[in-house]
């Protein structure tokens, strides 16, 4: 063994953490078999990305702020090329988007617009861990992404039971009185209403009013998670977010506009209007709170790339619903086919199971078996397949018999050709199991 420096013992907890290393694991695993099929990645159609748009959404956004704010040509090169204001550039644009397409009202100056959605969850898990008594609760399965930045702030994580109906919320309850019986605070809970990663599970309205109405009761905070509300099935309305129906300042809202608009650019946002009284008697929005911790971070988020996200919104007069119309239909296009796909190769009433979403980018297979890692790479090795292994979205360790298939950056095609490596995989993997018992749990 060759000498080392440091032992990962005497770093912080999270950086050996199955969180972060499923993060990793997930993002580079299709790195390694590059000529199989991905139905693992959650990411963006690729087929639409125009390199050149850029230039014209950055030009947009320079007229903007000449014309309609009214910067001399000094001000308009400082404000896109020098270091820049912590809260961001584009924010009172997000306002107006989320007025035209959620039918929200929001103060600009209660928006953070920050490096991807994964910073703001990490900005306000910071902000809401303040003391070793608190903790948070989040919607099992649960976006490893979030469980990871809960782990970076040393904010245990307790899962409440989601199901066909997005959350259990007789389970959120006892949840929030057991934590508070020993001695804890629940601070929030996470939910992702719409099309959840990676159940691909939506709330109805009215479980998001009866949630909204919990949390009230509870006196207890929401995290809403909404990368994929713009996305609902052909034949499948929006419905408003948990922060359109917030009347009561419960919600903090973590939006993204990796999936509408270029994921690239990696800019994000949060909106946190909740009042917050400070030491010299103020009071202003959480945002403020969540600016000061992100100035220690990553200081402020690219102007440039801002500015790109800044004049794709003004393209489309601030209106993500009228830029996306031909994504939303390629996603349900590839989810439906998927669904169709997986009926013909597999009987009704057989062991392997899928649930249909009415939107967004995943569905979730049952098979019996227990699926993990090790089959993952031994499906891309051998079959030339990916997808990921459902165990990333629950406790670590815990085995699941389930996989997540992902229809956002396919074609009809190579759905066509990853299904029928799957099955083959599933069929012979299945084989295996005959007069066994399988105790590994279900995905819902």
């Amino acid at each position: 063994m060759e000498p080392v420096d440091l032992a990962v013992t005497a770093l912080h907890a999270s950086v050996d953490d199955p969180a972060l290393n499923s993060m990793n694991f997930l993002n580079e695993v299709a790195q390694h078999y590059p000529d199989a099929v991905s139905l693992a990645a959650g990411r963006p159609y690729e087929e639409f990305f125009d390199s050149a748009v850029l230039h014209e959404h950055l030009d947009a956004f320079r007229r903007h702020l000449a014309d309609d704010l009214g910067l001399s040509p000094a001000q308009v090169d400082r404000t896109l090329l020098q270091y820049g204001r912590t809260k961001g550039i584009v924010h009172h644009l997000i306002a107006r988007n989320l007025a035209v397409d959620e039918q929200l009202t929001v103060d600009p100056e209660a928006i953070v617009v920050t490096v991807g959605c994964q910073e703001a969850m990490f900005l306000v898990l910071r902000a809401l861990r303040a003391g070793p008594r608190d903790v948070l609760l989040a919607v099992a399965p649960t976006y490893v992404g979030l469980t990871g930045a809960a782990r970076l702030v040393d904010l245990p994580v307790r899962p409440v039971t989601g199901g066909p109906d997005g959350i259990d919320l007789a389970d959120l309850r006892d949840q929030v009185h057991r934590t508070r019986a020993e001695g804890l605070r629940p601070r929030a809970c996470y939910v992702m209403p719409d099309f959840a990663n990676p159940s691909g599970v939506r709330m109805d309205l009215a479980q998001r009013r009866r949630l909204l109405d919990l949390a009230a009761e509870e006196d207890l905070l929401l995290i809403e998670d909404n990368p994929y509300g713009l996305f609902p099935a052909a034949d499948a309305e929006r419905l408003p977010t948990l922060k359109a129906l917030d009347t009561r300042r419960r919600v903090v809202y973590l939006g993204s506009f990796a999936k509408t608009v270029l994921p690239g650019a990696r800019v994000g946002y949060v909106v946190a209007d909740q009042r917050v009284a400070g030491s010299d008697g103020t009071v202003g929005p959480l945002a403020d709170q969540l600016a000061k911790i992100k100035s220690m971070v990553t200081v402020n988020t690219s102007p440039i790339s801002q500015a790109v996200i800044g004049g794709a919104l003004l393209a489309h007069d601030c209106s993500l619903v009228a830029a996306n119309v031909r994504e939303r239909a390629a996603y349900a296009r590839n989810l439906r086919h998927l669904v169709d796909g997986l009926a013909r190769r597999f009987p009704a009433g057989g062991p392997v199971r899928w649930n249909v979403p009415a939107g967004g980018f995943f569905v979730v297979v049952t098979v019996p078996f227990a699926v993990d890692d090790a089959l993952l790479h031994r499906s891309a090795r051998g079959y030339g397949v990916l997808w990921t292994p459902m165990a990333h979205f629950y406790d670590a360790g815990t085995p699941v018999n389930a996989l997540r298939l992902s229809v956002s950056a396919v074609t009809p095609e190579q759905i066509d050709l990853g299904l029928d490596r799957l099955a083959a995989l599933i069929t012979e993997e299945s084989a295996g199991t005959v007069g066994t018992a399988v105790s590994a749990r279900t995905a819902p």
